[in-house]
């Protein structure tokens, strides 16, 4: 279906002679976008958001013990650990007190929900807005976006922090020129360097562009005589690398010693706020797409010490995420969007844990013309199902690409020459968005 922010039909706007009815040229036509020379007129909706942070939490996060408690259930149900209000009278777990403080600034999906309790099957869904499929692989959000919009600022469109974080998390049925650039180093870690940004000991400036100039007839020669995806995806590759290393702009960006020592300890001297502030640079800097990891919650024992032990570190570096893209004036055009895999089981387990549960579970989103202060959905007494507007992987797919300015009904070509759409039946989520 065509998005309902798109006044025109993609299908039926496939005419040059449509431009001119709305009083068009083309040239005011192609200064829409940064645009690329496959794209049509209709690829785009207007954007709210310039970037998006995705911040995965592998393992499957409780919801319970995270944004979605509830403590009038017996105590097999909701655990031991307690809430509080957030600043919006809303009751979240004692787990996040940062994030509570400025819950008027987020959103809370407590209704999503799947049907693969299965790791990889889950993390897919979570990654492309698709159900896994035998037949094809799909590519993830960060790729799609890349292969949309491509770079900016001489930064790759997308990262990720520290590296691609599984399969699901890559190019998919596209080439593999738009991969992700992952960093190759934590952030957090002593000593932190970005892989490929320098060049070798020995090479200057010049020697560098003879040996580019080289590179060139070389590609050129093989270009002629192969069309595989390797040779042009090599070369997008070296276009990219040149750029970085060339501009002063783009490899600052990926030097998190340039930040104030304050802000540092602001986020957080450990690896999820390190990880968070990164992400933060590179999307001011000009990346499109950052996706970064943290932790393991995949909890099936003593449930309450592992998120005492991890989530803190979360909740401070979110919090201050949010805020800080706040005060820069960044958070409005910059979509946060942080997810799990699925959630954890209604009742504790006998190892005082929760196992997988995908049937209802909960994100967080903020920024990006999201609304602050929602809670999208709800989740029955015991937290086992949506009890109202569920939200599948497609709708929050649907909803991040509105946002991005991205119409996910869009058909991109598959091998094959198959069309394929970025997002198959999702619907936007209205009620979240401004």
């Amino acid at each position: 279906m065509a998005c309902k922010g798109n006044p025109l039909s993609r299908r039926s706007f496939l005419t040059v002679g449509a431009v001119g009815g709305m009083g068009l040229t083309l040239a005011d036509l192609l200064s829409v976008r940064e645009a690329r020379a496959d794209l049509k007129h209709y690829d785009f909706i207007e954007a709210k958001a310039k970037s998006c942070i995705h911040v995965y939490l592998p393992g499957g996060m409780a919801h319970q013990e995270s944004f979605d408690p509830k403590p009038f259930s017996p105590i097999e149900y909701r655990g031991e650990m307690g809430t509080i209000k957030t600043n919006t009278g809303e009751v979240v777990s004692e787990a996040i007190p940062q994030l509570a403080k400025i819950a008027d600034k987020i959103a809370i999906i407590r209704s999503m929900s799947h049907g693969e309790a299965a790791h990889e099957r889950g993390t897919h869904n979570m990654f492309t807005g698709y159900r896994p499929s035998p037949a094809l692989t799909f590519p993830s959000f960060g790729s799609i976006i890349s292969h949309q919009y491509g770079p900016r600022e001489n930064l790759p469109p997308y990262v990720c922090v520290p590296n691609q974080p599984n399969e699901y998390a890559g190019t998919g049925y596209l080439s593999s020129s738009f991969a992700p650039f992952s960093l190759g180093s934590d952030p957090a870690s002593g000593g932190f360097k970005v892989r490929d940004l320098n060049l070798p000991n020995g090479v200057d400036n010049d020697r560098f562009a003879r040996r580019r100039s080289a590179l060139e007839a070389v590609n050129y020669y093989f270009q002629q005589r192969d069309k595989s995806d390797n040779v042009g995806a090599m070369s997008t590759f070296y276009e990219r690398a040149y750029s970085m290393i060339s501009s002063k702009k783009a490899r600052e960006a990926f030097d998190i010693n340039k930040e104030d020592g304050k802000l540092r300890d602001a986020y957080g001297r450990n690896t999820a706020g390190q990880r968070l502030l990164m992400a933060r640079r590179l999307v001011e800097a000009g990346v499109r797409m950052v996706t970064l990891t943290y932790g393991g919650w995949d909890m099936h024992s003593n449930i309450t010490r592992s998120m005492k032990s991890q989530m803190p570190a979360l909740d401070q570096g979110l919090a201050m995420l949010v805020k800080d893209l706040d005060q820069r004036g960044l958070l409005d055009s910059t979509l946060i969007m942080v997810s799990s895999e699925f959630g954890r089981t209604p009742k504790i387990n006998a190892t005082a844990g929760r196992d997988h549960w995908p049937k209802v579970f909960s994100v967080m989103m903020a920024g990006g013309g999201v609304k602050g202060g929602t809670i999208y959905g709800s989740s029955n007494a015991i937290a086992s199902e949506p009890e109202d507007d569920p939200v599948g992987p497609e709708a929050l797919a649907s909803t991040m690409y509105h946002q991005m300015g991205i119409i996910s009904d869009k058909e991109i070509m598959a091998p094959g020459d198959r069309p394929i759409e970025i997002v198959n039946g999702g619907t936007v989520l209205k009620g979240l968005i401004s």
